[in-house]
């Protein structure tokens, strides 16, 4: 062997050496996430953990870790070896908590590796159906006109929720008291009594009482308009500039090796591209939203700094 060959393969050799192994095709990866069996987050890590195990050839298997607004899940993930067999389901959440928590036990960007978010959703304004304010517009000037009496209930205080009308309330000028509950079912008993003026909820949590005529969406904080509610306007048609969606997206720890991370990635987009799959995802409120592995990286940074600015100028306390 030539000085040359030689020195090539210990390069090699010293390359493969610092990069993590990964384990055999045929061993289960776990996809844990940080919320209870049967939840939104849940139920699309189920559809995607049975999809990419077809894919892969390996028995994937999901596992609920609730607890602390779902950091509990995260901070397991980014514990683990960065050696395949361990999977997450991250929620938009997970930047909302980055901003939100002064500590917590991992960076939201550097301690993952990003392999492609699965799907968007906008929230939705809602209010009981004899609510005068039937419009963004009529809102504003309500809240305008009424000195902060107008109220709006979300799913607690530092949720995304929350964030999202904060963020539409500084870019409208409009004083509306914030009204924080303990998950959306109270807040929605209370909307339905007509104790408060509106609520920011999810389309898992409103839709079916909207659907029933029981509420009336008044907009969405999407870009756009939304596919389940295709003549409701968005706050961007009044509010010029404001833009919130929520997703779910696929990452594992810090570390995971290229090849495996655009390996999934492909097969990730190949499963989000079946129609059957789309559907799917629709009953759910979502739509299929593939990305590269740096577009997701880039989606949670972007996020991460958006709602540190909320909280900041919203004076949030954190905790």
């Amino acid at each position: 062997m030539t000085d040359l060959t030689r020195r090539a393969a210990l390069a090699g050799l010293s390359a493969l050496a610092a990069t993590p192994a990964v384990a055999q095709s045929g061993a289960t990866i776990t996809m844990m996430h940080g919320f209870t069996a049967g939840a939104n987050v849940d139920t699309v890590a189920r559809l995607i953990a049975e999809q990419l195990g077809k894919r892969l050839g390996q028995s994937i298997v999901v596992e609920p870790r609730p607890g602390a607004g779902g950091t509990t899940g995260a901070a397991a993930v980014a514990r683990s070896a960065p050696d395949g067999t361990t999977l997450t389901v991250l929620p938009g959440g997970h930047a909302v908590s980055a901003a939100i928590y002064n500590k917590l036990p991992y960076d939201a960007v550097t301690d993952f590796s990003f392999i492609s978010m699965l799907t968007d959703f906008p929230f939705i304004l809602a209010t009981y159906p004899d609510h005068p304010a039937k419009s963004v517009a009529d809102v504003i000037r309500s809240a305008q006109a009424d000195e902060g009496k107008l109220t709006c209930a979300t799913a607690g205080n530092g949720t995304g929720m929350h964030l999202a009308f904060e963020l539409f309330v500084s870019m409208a000028k409009a004083r509306i008291q914030h009204v924080p509950y303990r998950g959306s079912p109270q807040a929605i008993t209370d909307l339905l009594a007509q104790r408060i003026d509106f609520q920011v909820d999810t389309p898992t949590a409103l839709m079916p009482l909207i659907k029933e005529g029981k509420l009336r969406a008044i907009a969405v904080t999407g870009p756009g308009r939304f596919f389940m509610l295709p003549d409701t306007p968005a706050i961007a048609d009044t509010v010029n500039g404001y833009a919130v969606t929520s997703w779910l997206g696929l990452a594992g720890p810090a570390g995971l090796p290229a090849p495996f991370v655009q390996k999934v990635n492909a097969e990730v987009r190949a499963i989000l591209a079946d129609p059957a799959v789309v559907e799917r995802l629709r009953g759910l409120g979502s739509d299929a939203r593939p990305t590269t592995p740096e577009g997701f990286r880039d989606r949670v940074a972007d996020d991460v700094a958006k709602w540190t600015k909320v909280v900041a100028e919203a004076k949030i306390p954190r905790v």
